[in-house]
């Protein structure tokens, strides 16, 4: 990791500059000058309670001094990381100066003991989102990120491989049935759903399943630039089922900075699914060959 990573960035746009002066109102300077006032004012103060208590340092202090230091200059770093790799990924409409407060100080309350570079990117994707358009990721789904380990985070990933998108609708996994080869070739089972629900990032019903109610005639799925229009049985009020995965709001927001990659021959398993259902699915699009 670099020293400085906000260092080698070079010339800062509009929007990263805002960000930063942002951070730097709700946590404290992310800078350089920054850390060195506060281990400055730390040093401080460790001589300010020697001189008036005559407490004598011993090496035990000395210790616990060094050990405080490392610890703060290693959460410094990752806040600093966290900080560079999202600030290419603001937009031009980014508005960063109507972000929360409380949330940016919440934010790298738990971010700044991340120091995985994976997790760290998936971070800055967070932070970046919500000064690209702010309100989209909640302080529950910062705070649920924060109790998720690395292979939490890649098994989420895998899932959301399998979800199709629904126009502005929440994108959804389509699982229909997690001991179909598709899946488990891919690394989904079913004992890795039961662990996504019990982090609370979707709801899962192998029994009955979840339905999308009120559908039109004809409902238009992608999947990865792969269009299918599926023509429902009646004008209105359709139902669809959707299988038994269904995301929880975390989920949602999670999976929208999830870079997940297609799984080869997936949709034609889908389309081959619906079609069981009695379904009509059409291909449409420029994403067929």
């Amino acid at each position: 990791m670099p020293d400085d990573p906000l260092a080698l960035l070079g010339e800062l746009t509009k929007p990263a500059i805002v960000l930063i002066e942002k951070i730097s109102d709700a946590v404290g300077g992310i800078f350089r000058p920054y850390q060195m006032l506060r281990v400055a004012k730390a040093e401080a103060a460790v001589e300010e309670l020697r001189v008036e208590s005559a407490i004598h340092i011993t090496d035990l202090h000395r210790r616990a001094m060094r050990r405080f230091l490392e610890e703060e200059a290693k959460k410094q770093a990752n806040i600093e990381e966290i900080t560079a790799r999202a600030l290419p990924l603001l937009s031009e409409n980014s508005r960063p100066r109507d972000v929360n407060d409380d949330w940016i100080t919440n934010f790298f309350d738990k971010s700044r003991i991340v120091s995985d570079s994976d997790m760290q990117e998936l971070w800055a994707r967070i932070l970046a989102g919500e000064a690209n358009s702010p309100g989209n990721f909640s302080r529950g789904t910062v705070n649920l990120l924060a109790d998720l380990g690395k292979s939490d985070a890649q098994l989420f990933s895998t899932l959301c491989s399998f979800r199709w998108n629904r126009g502005s609708q929440p994108a959804l996994p389509l699982i229909y049935d997690p001991m179909a080869e598709i899946y488990k070739k891919n690394g989904l089972f079913f004992a890795g759903l039961s662990h996504l629900e019990a982090l609370t990032l979707i709801h899962l019903d192998p029994h009955s399943g979840f339905i999308l109610q009120n559908q039109p005639k004809d409902v238009t799925l992608g999947y990865f630039g792969k269009d299918i229009t599926l023509t429902l049985p009646t004008e209105p009020d359709n139902i669809l089922d959707v299988g038994m995965v269904f995301p929880t709001r975390a989920g949602i927001e999670l999976a929208t900075v999830c870079r997940a990659q297609p799984v080869e021959g997936f949709a034609d398993y889908i389309i081959e699914k619906w079609r069981s259902m009695g379904l009509a699915p059409k291909k449409s699009g420029a994403g067929w060959p």
